[in-house]
């Protein structure tokens, strides 16, 4: 059977369980990867959203509902200072880019300057960077030094915007769009200027942007192509699609089924066989109300766990029981005996009827058929999910989606929790230094005597103000601060 024919077989069996359509998998196998917009996956538009705003799309497609740049995203922005300077200049840099020679006669002819053509240069974005304290004015004689300004200023500011993305989005790939390869000489402004007139259709929305402009159709289309795209331009390839996209609607509409139906539900989770931030994610795209239906959420987990998991009750608003289970042997888990067990008990004895259960070990497979009265729905991850157990649930009808598909671009915030916890329960282990102690060791090595008001002005002088470095191996110093 060759590769389509597989695809095909794979699809009819998965899309019965929410899962997106054949033709959907077949544009994708054919290589249409950009065709339109795919039924399989919900597309998100936050990152094409920021640079439209960044490169200078005008606002009416920001408001206009058909088009991909979303509102919310520009009002936010308008209130970011690094952001409005950024987009005002490259609102200006489009505009003479498109009106160059009407600017040109309007100087040379009429003795005008950029300042006085507001019909080709807009006004409102010369004024506001003012504000902004931002002054690009130069040779009023030459509109090429303007652009050169324009471009100088752009690139000792960009970096002010390397906030607005996603740690996970490669931060030197966004900037080089904005920088205008040799721009701050003539030759390079007319270089970029024929390649942008000569490609001009291609570029979105018009505005200039430095790339290898193409027929693309617009790749601020969604986050999923421009990222794609993006990454392409840098000979690099970007994997991670659960940043850019969320599962489909179909399998959302799944689980707000089953929860609908069932009487009490209990989410078990077998945290050594599942990703707490993919889970987290998956949760968190969940319709709230919908979830209100789910009592509580078990966590069964070795004493070894991710930091996360501890702190997944501060991201979820469904009540959580966190479970962590000792070790008889050193090489020998015992959460999924503990999970079976729990789950056993919640269904005889407190008559649970329906659980989900995340964890992609076909272990479990014994569980679901032992308690067959039960009704499951199972949270699985691709990489882990064994061909054996997928076909077993589906001759069950037994419904199960990947949490990997969830859109997990709002997860940085519980990574950057769980990070500092932990940085802080190191240093908390590895310094713990008692001044006191310090203090009575410094004055023996020194052989100097103190009186205890002395020692106390000393301590507080220099001692509760401890100065932090870190060396060039990445070795953090500390020392006594210095007056």
């Amino acid at each position: 059977m060759n590769s389509r024919e597989e695809l095909e077989k794979s699809v009819r069996q998965e899309n019965v369980r929410g899962f997106g359509t054949l033709s959907d998998a077949l544009a994708d196998l054919d290589g249409s990867l950009f065709a339109g917009p795919s039924h399989s996956a919900r597309e998100h538009f936050e990152v094409v959203s920021v640079v439209a705003y960044l490169t200078g799309v005008p606002k009416r497609i920001f408001d206009n509902e058909h088009e991909p740049p979303m509102p919310e995203i520009y009002e936010r922005l308008e209130r970011d200072k690094s952001a409005r300077i950024i987009r005002d200049l490259c609102y200006l840099r489009n505009s003479i880019e498109q009106n160059f020679k009407r600017i040109c006669d309007a100087i040379n002819r009429e003795y005008k300057s950029i300042t006085s053509v507001p019909e080709l240069v807009p006004q409102r974005h010369i004024e506001r960077l003012g504000r902004d304290g931002i002054d690009f004015y130069s040779d009023r004689k030459d509109p090429n030094q303007y652009l050169i300004s324009i471009n100088r200023t752009l690139k000792a500011r960009i970096d002010n915007c390397k906030g607005l993305f996603p740690h996970w989005l490669k931060w030197e790939y966004v900037k080089s769009i904005f920088i205008m390869p040799d721009g701050l000489t003539v030759n390079g402004i007319k270089a970029a200027a024929a390649e942008y007139y000569a490609n001009k259709p291609y570029y979105p929305y018009g505005v200039y942007l430095n790339w290898p402009a193409e027929d693309q159709g617009n790749i601020l289309f969604n986050d999923k192509k421009f990222v794609t795209l993006l990454y392409g331009w840098n000979e690099d390839e970007f994997r991670e699609f659960s940043y850019v996209q969320d599962v489909n609607e179909d399998t959302k509409n799944n689980i707000y089924d089953f929860l609908d139906r069932s009487e009490k539900t209990v989410f078990m989770v077998d945290c050594e066989n599942s990703d707490p931030y993919a889970l987290c994610a998956a949760i968190r795209n969940l319709d709230a109300d919908k979830l209100g239906k789910i009592e509580k959420i078990v966590l069964y987990d070795d004493v070894h766990a991710a930091a996360a998991w501890d702190i997944l009750k501060n991201y979820v608003q469904i009540p959580i029981e966190y479970i962590k289970i000792e070790r008889l042997k050193d090489n020998k888990s015992l959460a999924d005996i503990k999970l079976t067990a729990g789950t056993c008990r919640e269904y005889y004895e407190n008559h649970v009827d329906s659980f989900v259960l995340a964890s992609s070990d076909s272990d479990y497979w014994g569980l679901i058929e032992s308690i067959s009265d039960a009704r499951f729905l199972v949270m699985v991850e691709h990489r882990k999910f064994s061909p054996a157990m997928r076909d077993a649930l589906a001759k069950k009808d037994i419904f199960y989606c990947y949490i990997d598909d969830f859109y997990t671009g709002n997860s940085e915030e519980i990574k950057t929790a769980a990070l500092l916890r932990e940085t802080d329960r190191y240093f908390d282990a590895r310094c713990r230094i008692s001044l006191d102690e310090l203090m009575d060791e410094i004055l023996v090595t020194t052989r100097i005597a103190m009186t205890p008001t002395e020692r106390r002005q000393f301590m507080d002088r220099y001692l509760r103000q401890i100065e932090a470095g870190i060396d060039e191996n990445g070795v953090l110093l500390l020392r006594a601060k210095r007056k």
